[in-house]
């Protein structure tokens, strides 16, 4: 099976008799690779203070992986998966991951899998913009397959609905606590025009500044590959203004302003606004 670049070693021989098979643990490279963690860090750091933008991306990677059969770096094997359309042309991050895999081969061949590397670097990404840490536990095997269909499937999009996002979790084994609180890592990070054009020029649940104000760089015709801020009033931090921003009505897609919107997330969404310690609990707690 072909690999991108961005997937070297694809298939990573782990120490198979320290650990029952899908067990994880937070030490499992305390001995194998006690230096894995500090060069995914360094890395990450490395890539974020370049480009802010970085730290949404590689959250969003990491995301789009494991929501289609579980966080195995499925989506870093070339086609497949990075051919379907929630990834197509706006996945990024594939070079970062592929040079702190090199640099960790270089150190422990053959040890830390690359889909260990994709779940450090979201928490790491989330750090460096000055979000909450958690201890992720490790030891996750990579996969030699991906399933393009399950992406097409599986991943929420930008219109979608407030029961098809809980349903869509839910089948993941999350709850609507905790779709309403990983829906705030559009608290960082851009999306294109595309996917936000219908919101901003037909709904009414939109404050009308705000979607005046988006229509100069996203027309009613082309422009589609144009990006506005997720969170237009603290775009490279991480913290919780995109709850904020949809009591304001402010949420730039659908299926953001759909967790605020008269329905029965509202009161989760008005928890984390007014109370950031409660979103960061929420969505470490939902991230592991």
């Amino acid at each position: 099976m072909a690999a991108s670049a961005s997937y070297l070693s694809l298939v990573v021989l782990v120490a198979l008799a320290a650990v029952v098979s899908g067990q994880l643990s937070p030490t499992f490279y305390d001995t194998s690779c006690t230096r894995a963690l500090a060069t995914i860090k360094s890395g990450v750091m490395a890539a974020v203070s370049s480009d802010p933008r970085m730290g949404a991306s590689l959250l969003r990677l990491h995301f789009h992986d494991c929501f289609v059969q579980g966080c195995d770096a499925s989506v870093l094997l070339s086609g497949m998966e990075q051919n379907a359309l929630p990834n197509n042309g706006s996945l990024r991050g594939f070079g970062v991951i592929d040079s702190i895999k090199t640099q960790i081969e270089a150190i422990c061949a053959q040890t830390v899998s690359c889909a260990d590397i994709l779940t450090v670097a979201a928490r790491d990404s989330v750090v460096a913009l000055g979000g909450p840490s958690w201890t992720v536990p490790l030891g996750r095997r990579d996969s030699i397959d991906a399933n393009e269909a399950a992406a097409n499937s599986d991943l929420p999009g930008p219109t979608s609905s407030r029961s098809d996002l809980e349903l869509a979790f839910s089948n993941k084994g999350l709850l609507t606590v905790d779709m309403v609180a990983l829906s705030g890592a559009h608290t960082i990070g851009q999306a294109q025009c595309g996917t936000f054009k219908d919101r901003i020029y037909n709904e009414t649940n939109i404050d009308t500044t705000f979607a005046t104000s988006l229509r100069a760089n996203c027309p009613r015709s082309g422009g589609d590959g144009s990006l506005a801020n997720l969170d237009t009033t603290t775009a490279n931090t991480f913290d919780n203004a995109y709850y904020t921003n949809l009591v304001s009505q402010k949420g730039l897609l659908h299926s953001d302003q759909v967790l605020f919107n008269n329905d029965t997330t509202d009161n989760t969404v008005r928890n984390f606004a007014s109370n950031p310690a409660a979103f960061s609990s929420a969505f470490t707690t939902a991230m592991i």
